[in-house]
């Protein structure tokens, strides 16, 4: 397996990060499909890397049990702030979430003594290997497709697409959003996580505006239709730039593009267009030959 040791040395970052952003854009893509525009995947992301760090750094506890304390932490941080914030909608709700993201950022920058503040936190256990990064994908991707065709995403789709009819009907659309923003912040602090303990150091300003308009964008590029459009929005977002690296100066110009057009000409995102091209393929294999008929 020489090619694969080969391999592994070049691209054991990129893999690894790749994992990582299909974490981060499954919990974007969670809240999104009930409706929720919310920037605050980027501080849940901070908690579940700092809290797992400072974990396996300073009380040298193994790495799975740090990175489900990070993502119990996180999860309880959303379900606090979560019933108040989830009341807005919107714009509104996207600037409370982008607070919420300051306030944690601003928190880690001051607790130097456990954070490393500005500095951030350096000596991390690099810990994360290929198959942990397997396994979280793997079981998450799992869930959210079981959980997309069951009656709990159903009724999230519903709530997306007309929230006062859904609540009219007697459903609790509080309850189902509550959920999607809970679940999508320990997913985001899962990826967090990981993410900490193969990169060997974190900051705080990994976790600010421009990464939660990143994850963001993931979830907008691949469409909220499955959670194969999250899968297929982060390795777009991931890929992208490394494939467009021998363009030099003019590979952010080119990357631009390339998410505009798929943006204009696919609103939905591109898993909307491997749907209407499945509707058509099977639409024509529907149709019967006209020369059968004439015959």
């Amino acid at each position: 397996m020489e090619w694969f040791s080969s391999f592994w040395a070049t691209y054991s970052t990129l893999t690894l990060s790749l994992g990582t952003n299909v974490l981060l854009a499954l919990s974007i893509y969670l809240t999104l499909s009930c409706g929720l525009l919310s920037v605050a995947n980027a501080a849940f992301m901070a908690l579940g890397a700092y809290s797992a760090a400072v974990l396996t750094l300073r009380a040298e506890v193994p790495l799975w049990i740090g990175v489900c304390a990070g993502a119990i932490l996180a999860g309880v941080t959303a379900l606090l702030i979560g019933r108040p914030t989830l009341r807005l909608s919107g714009v509104y709700l996207a600037m409370a979430t982008l607070a919420f993201g300051e306030v944690v950022r601003i928190v880690i920058l001051n607790a130097e003594q456990l954070t490393g503040g500005a500095l951030g936190l350096n000596g991390i256990p690099q810990s994360t290997a290929w198959y942990d990064v397997a396994l979280a994908v793997g079981l998450t991707l799992y869930v959210f497709l079981r959980l997309a065709h069951s009656h709990v995403g159903r009724t999230m789709a519903a709530i997306a697409q007309d929230e006062t009819a859904t609540e009219l009907m007697g459903i609790d659309i509080r309850a189902y959003k509550l959920f999607a923003f809970v679940v999508g912040a320990g997913v985001a602090a899962l990826a967090g996580a990981l993410n900490a303990h193969f990169t060997f150091f974190i900051s705080p300003n990994e976790y600010g505006f421009d990464r939660g308009v990143e994850i963001l964008a993931m979830g907008v590029l691949g469409g909220t239709g499955s959670p194969w459009g999250a899968v297929i929005g982060a390795v777009l977002i991931t890929l992208l730039p490394e494939l467009l690296r021998g363009l030099g100066d003019y590979r952010p110009l080119l990357n631009g593009i390339v998410l505009i057009v798929v943006i204009l000409y696919s609103p939905k995102g591109v898993w909307d267009l491997f749907a209407a091209s499945r509707r058509r393929t099977k639409t024509v294999l529907a149709e019967p030959d006209s020369r059968t008929l004439t015959r």
